[in-house]
C-alpha cells in the first residue's frame, strides 16, 4: 500500500495544500486514479457536511464558492455522476493530469504510482479575451 498526494492547481496559480490517499495499487490507469479520488473526495463530503465541496468538479446544480462549489439545498453527490463528469472534464481539456513530472495523456494509460508520489490536477483557466 502506497500513499499519493493529489494537488489541485490553476494556470492563474492557484495551487492546494494537498491531502493523500492511501492507494492499494501501485499501478493502475488515469480513469481508475480520477475515479478513486472522486469517490474520496465525496465520501468526506457526506461524512462531514460542510456547506462548500471541494472537488475537481462541480456537482450539477452548484454555484462556484471560494474554493469549492456551494450546493444550493444539501443532498448527498453522486460519486458515479461526479466521476462521469470529471471524466468528461479530462477529455474537454478541463485540466491536466501530471503524476510526478510526467503529463498523462490518455485515461486508459497505466502509470507507476510509486510511494509518496505526487499527483497534480492542473485546472486550466480560460483566458479573457482570448
Amino acid at each position: 500500500m502506497g500513499m499519493v498526494t493529489f494537488v489541485d492547481e490553476t494556470t492563474a496559480g492557484g495551487r492546494s495544500e494537498g491531502w493523500g490517499l492511501d492507494m492499494v495499487e501501485e499501478r493502475l490507469t488515469l480513469r481508475e486514479l480520477i475515479r478513486h479520488r472522486i469517490f474520496q473526495e465525496v465520501a468526506e463530503y457526506h461524512a462531514e457536511r460542510p456547506e462548500v465541496f471541494h472537488g475537481l468538479v462541480r456537482p450539477e446544480g452548484a454555484e462556484r464558492a471560494l474554493n469549492g462549489y456551494a450546493l444550493r439545498t444539501p443532498r448527498r453527490i453522486d460519486p458515479r455522476k461526479q466521476t462521469e463528469r470529471a471524466l468528461d472534464a479530462f477529455e474537454r481539456n478541463g485540466f491536466l493530469v501530471l503524476v510526478g513530472d510526467r503529463q498523462i495523456l490518455d485515461l486508459d494509460e497505466e502509470m507507476d504510482l510509486p510511494f509518496g508520489v505526487e499527483v497534480t490536477f492542473l485546472k486550466l483557466v480560460a483566458l479573457v479575451g482570448g
